[in-house]
């Protein structure tokens, strides 16, 4: 970065997940698979499960809840939702959140759709429009429900939570640098045609998808900025599955003809392991771990970080933590102990419960309630006049 351009980054990051979680090895005992194949084969042990009043608009807006009491909202013009788990065809979820969190009228609320890769489009558009007006600031939520065909190979992955961000210039947390290397091919390895409530999946085809454009997006970021991966001191990489980061770091190491193994990415797949897959969100709660559990001090270490979502589009950049990073995530409960008190309070569910709530998930727009389940600061109360409703729980954090 030139000594003339003002940072730009992320200021401060929250992170929600859902009410119930599913043990793997409930899953592995109820069908007849060995455990292993969960916790070794996948790198998973358990997933958060939605209650029937949670969604991705209930879940980014407990993340953003979190969020705000650190930052508050002077600045923000900008609110961006990622999500490949739309409640509406028309009407942005960060609309829903625009309400819920009473956020100032005078903001521009858009959401962005590429799979998973949602997320970190929404990410460069507002660094791109904080570096044009650094007296602005703008918010980011990613927030999905990973829900896939029962009996299906993407079963164990499922998984459900959102991150929320505030982007600004001078970040307190991470610093990210203006150059990226980004990738886009055509490829049918993952997608939902809107007549279906989950995904169609060529796994292996995913796989080789995954990989490739890894080293795509990373070739073209090191043709533009000369780096090698020697250069960077970590690597976080989109997890759908934690198997799946170890197999795309082991590609890249190789492809570049670096030594290093797991140990630069370790610390960054403990969260995802006992979460799950959470599309637009995976990559930035993968950050998360890394700053709030790597127990050597990252402060201006430079990050590299890889984003993909199926279909396919990627794009690898690079950011640096800022001194007292860890002291931020604290505010905003982004730290190791707040994350693992919230992944500890959920309410762990049998195999027949979580079946019958799998199967009870409706997308259907005729009038009914939710039964309220979750803890949250919000929930999806239902349908009404082919309205969807959301409601503070009145549990702590709502309001914030």
């Amino acid at each position: 970065m030139s000594n003339t351009q003002i940072p730009v980054g992320i200021d401060a990051i929250a992170i929600a997940t859902t009410h119930f979680e599913l043990p793997l090895v409930e899953l592995a005992q109820a069908t007849d698979v060995p455990v292993g194949k969960y916790h070794v084969g996948l790198g998973q042990v358990h997933m958060s499960v939605p209650a029937p009043d949670e969604d991705a608009v209930s879940l980014g807006a407990d993340a953003l809840s979190k969020l705000l009491p650190a930052t508050g909202t002077e600045g923000v013009r900008s609110l961006f939702f990622a999500t490949e788990s739309s409640v509406d065809q028309s009407k942005s979820a960060g609309v829903y959140l625009h309400s819920l969190l009473d956020l100032p009228q005078n903001i521009r609320t858009v959401e962005f759709k590429e799979a998973c890769y949602g997320g970190t489009a929404a990410l460069q558009a507002a660094l791109a429009l904080v570096a044009r007006n650094p007296e602005e600031r703008v918010i980011v939520v990613a927030a999905d429900v990973a829900r896939y065909a029962v009996d299906s190979s993407g079963e164990p992955t499922q998984g459900a939570g959102a991150v929320a961000m505030m982007v600004s210039a001078n970040p307190r947390l991470l610093e990210i640098e203006p150059t990226s290397g980004v990738y886009t091919r055509d490829i049918n390895d993952f997608w939902r045609p809107n007549d279906s409530t989950t995904p169609y999946v060529l796994g292996h085809l995913s796989m080789d998808a995954y990989m490739d454009a890894l080293v795509g997006a990373w070739d073209d970021y090191a043709a533009r900025t000369g780096t090698a991966t020697t250069d960077l001191a970590r690597f976080v990489h989109h997890q759908p599955f934690g198997k799946m980061a170890r197999k795309a770091h082991r590609r890249l190491m190789e492809h570049a003809g670096d030594t290093r193994g797991d140990e630069v990415i370790e610390a960054g797949l403990l969260y995802g392991r006992d979460i799950g897959n959470t599309y637009t969100a995976a990559l930035y709660i993968g950050l998360s771990s890394l700053l709030a559990n790597e127990e050597e001090d990252l402060t201006g270490q430079r990050l590299g970080l890889f984003s993909y979502g199926s279909g396919a589009v990627a794009e690898f950049f690079v950011g640096s933590p800022v001194a007292g990073y860890r002291d931020r995530l604290r505010e905003t409960g982004a730290d190791r102990l707040a994350v693992e008190a919230m992944l500890g309070a959920r309410v762990s569910l049998s195999f027949p419960l979580y079946r019958a709530l799998h199967a009870a998930v409706r997308k259907d727009s005729e009038d009914y309630e939710t039964p309220a389940e979750t803890k949250g600061p919000f929930r999806f109360a239902g349908v009404k006049d082919r309205v969807r409703i959301y409601t503070p729980t009145g549990q702590a954090g709502a309001g914030a």
